[in-house]
């Protein structure tokens, strides 16, 4: 799978890039993506994730993770045709600051909360939800498998 990095904080090491294109290669496997996929993961500061969140789901406030599918469509949108090409699932966006935060809140190491957030983020690109209680468990169950398979523990 093809994953564009971009790291807007200058913060975030090559070992956890290299770490999170691992993950999500092997979360990609998992889930039964073909290698042929593309995605981004974007790291952003508090700020920047602010204005995303405020902009497109309508919280002024930080978040952690915020996923752009590009997969998702509604009845108004027209086909595109001649759309050959690789299969784009869209965008991650995570906040340094926040899984920085988190980690120390939940009392495990970055390297646990980056890979936490990017799984997370992936699964909502491949459509999986957490708005109601049975699709959280479902999400959330998924996640701590594909992280605790791969080696990512508490």
């Amino acid at each position: 799978m093809h994953i564009d990095f971009h790291d807007e904080t200058n913060s975030v090491s090559e070992d956890y890039i290299d770490l999170i294109q691992r993950l999500l290669d092997f979360a990609a496997q998992k889930e039964g993506v073909t290698s042929e996929a593309e995605l981004s993961v974007n790291f952003v500061d508090n700020k920047e994730i602010q204005v995303l969140n405020r902009n497109y789901r309508q919280k002024d406030t930080p978040t952690d993770v915020i996923s752009f599918a590009m997969q998702e469509s509604n009845e108004d949108e027209m086909e595109i045709i001649g759309a050959d090409g690789p299969l784009v699932l869209g965008d991650i966006v995570i906040s340094v600051d926040k899984a920085k935060e988190q980690s120390i809140e939940y009392d495990h190491s970055l390297e646990r909360e980056l890979g936490f957030l990017a799984v997370h983020g992936f699964l909502h690109l491949l459509g999986y939800d957490h708005m109601k209680e049975e699709d959280e468990k479902k999400m959330f169950s998924r996640q701590e498998e594909i992280l605790g398979e791969f080696g990512v523990e508490r």
